[in-house]
This record gives C-alpha cells, structure tokens and sequence, in this order.
C-alpha cells in the first residue's frame, strides 16, 4: 500500500545527554521490573565510582532498594524503608523502576562539649 502524496510526517524530538550516573540517590525497584536488581547492581558498578548498598525486603509491590551508601551513613536504613514503603509505595506499580532523589538532614544538638 502507498501512502497518499498528501499525507505529512511529523517528528518531535528531545534530546539531553544522557547522565552519567544514570542514578543519584536510590532506585526502588518493583517486583516485576524489566531487569532485575543483579542487572541493575552490575550497571552501577561499571557507571559510578560512589558506593551503592542493595537493601532487599520482602515486599508485595518492591523487591530491592539500592542506596548510595553516604545516605545510609545519615540515617538508619530501616528508616529509609519505612519511608520508601510508606511513602513511595504507594506511587509505584510492580513493573516500574522509580529514580529518587533524597535530601537527608540531620540535626543535631551537643551540651558539655
């Protein structure tokens, strides 16, 4: 079949470049994402020269988080996934990879220094 010769084509296209690392902070990664945590563990590795911690739990909707291990030296990682599960969770469906990007403030206090 030959297109009519009125017919147009149009394109629309962003382009960016791509970023290196491809992640920042944490992904959380679903049940039933396209590639599994492995995949994603050993990409990381061979991107980014930061260190990365995989926390695995058991979960209905998630099945790992990876971490930059600098963020876990701010908070205790069961705090970060009680957010993630709380907050996260929720957003997310069993298919999908969600890219975070974490602001982890502490505040502190000190007496008889």
């Amino acid at each position: 079949m030959t297109p009519p010769a009125n017919m147009k084509y149009t394109i629309k296209v962003r382009v960016r470049e791509f970023g290196v690392p491809p992640i920042h902070d944490a992904l959380v990664i679903g049940k039933q994402a396209a590639i599994g945590c492995a995949a994603i563990r050993k990409a990381i590795e061979l991107l980014v020269a930061s260190p990365f911690e995989h926390l695995e739990f058991k979960d209905d909707v998630i099945s790992d988080i990876i971490v930059r291990s600098a963020i876990l030296r701010r908070m205790p990682k069961e705090k970060l996934i009680a957010f993630v599960v709380a907050q996260v969770k929720p957003l997310m469906a069993a298919d999908e990879i969600l890219h975070l990007d974490l602001e982890v403030e502490v505040a502190m206090e000190g007496q008889n220094l």
